[in-house]
């Protein structure tokens, strides 16, 4: 049974290593950041639910009366 070669695999492992990281920066240094970020203003606006304009009225069961 031949013997598995493994010489050069260091070699195959670090150049692709070297490869990726190489492509991962260009794509990165292509990518357009904002340069000064502005604070942007936050208006709160209220929103109205339906049942909030009635009045009601939760009951528990304990406090109902007896019948």
């Amino acid at each position: 049974m031949p013997q598995l070669d493994t010489s050069t695999w260091f070699t195959t492992v670090l150049s692709t290593i070297v490869t990726l990281f190489i492509l991962m920066q260009l794509k990165i240094s292509l990518h357009n950041f904002p340069q000064s970020p502005s604070v942007k203003s936050m208006k709160f606006t209220e929103t109205r639910n339906p049942w909030e304009s009635k009045w009601t009225k939760i009951y528990s069961p304990l406090s109902l009366p007896l019948q």
